[in-house]
């Protein structure tokens, strides 16, 4: 079995004594149940990782040492942003972990009209973080040593008010004429703008192809919001990507 792997948001360099954070502590610890002298992996989503042994497992605190650097890359060639609107009760988790694990390199958050989930202020934060936290966690199941970024909440409006030319946008609709197998291969970063469980309204799907978004169909089949996003990733990792 590979070696357990922790994200630690610091500086790291080999031969280096180092306290885990206290999530990683816990999982160490009381989780996997490891020992000193068991092997883990760390990175700080910089690029590349450090293979470490566990020198220390106390009540408060797990401490590891750093073996050399290595320069392990498992990144997908194939740059794409995910654009989602939030999903209720753990479908927004689900779908960014599994987004994670299919290469995702950002992801933005967005409200839209048929959400079922209201979030502001404090809350929108605290949800903000937690989905960091689960894009965390994929990345050391997945063998990421980049972390993805998790932008803040914003309203789909707003949010596509103030994007600029970046590249390919792609919105998924059951309505398109186009599939993805339609499209050549992008030359730049993708974004792909997921909708909520109800869909998106007409306006959105008007406002967003103002802005330069190319409506595509997965096949004759209406997928759920947490379904759409991933077989999407999937698809354009089979065709573009390093599937």
């Amino acid at each position: 079995m590979p070696a357990p792997r922790f994200y630690c948001p610091q500086r790291l360099g080999p031969g280096q004594q180092l306290d885990l954070p206290p999530d990683a502590a816990h999982h160490a610890a009381r989780v996997l149940r490891l020992a000193v002298g068991d092997a883990v992996t760390l990175f700080n989503g910089e690029g590349g990782e450090y293979p470490a042994a566990l020198t220390h497992i106390g009540k408060n605190n797990v401490t590891a040492k750093t073996g050399p650097w290595l320069e392990r890359d498992s990144e997908s060639p194939l740059e794409v942003r995910l654009a989602q609107a939030v999903s209720a009760g753990d479908k927004m988790d689900f779908t960014l972990q599994k987004a994670v694990e299919l290469g995702i390199r950002a992801i933005q958050p967005l409200l839209a009209e048929r959400c079922v989930v209201k979030l502001a202020g404090e809350r929108a934060e605290k949800r903000t973080q937690h989905w960091q936290g689960v894009v965390v966690a994929a990345c050391e199941q997945s063998g990421r040593n980049f972390v993805p970024a998790v932008a803040p909440l914003q309203t789909l409006p707003n949010w596509l008010a103030a994007r600029g030319p970046e590249g390919l946008g792609l919105l998924l609709s059951p309505f398109a004429e186009s599939s993805l197998s339609d499209l050549a291969p992008p030359a730049g970063p993708v974004t792909l703008l997921i909708g909520p469980e109800g869909g998106f309204s007409d306006n959105e799907v008007k406002m967003a192809a103002s802005r330069g978004f190319t409506p595509v169909r997965l096949g004759a089949r209406v997928l759920r919001t947490e379904t759409a996003a991933l077989a999407a990733l999937a698809a354009m990792q089979a065709l573009w990507g390093d599937f």
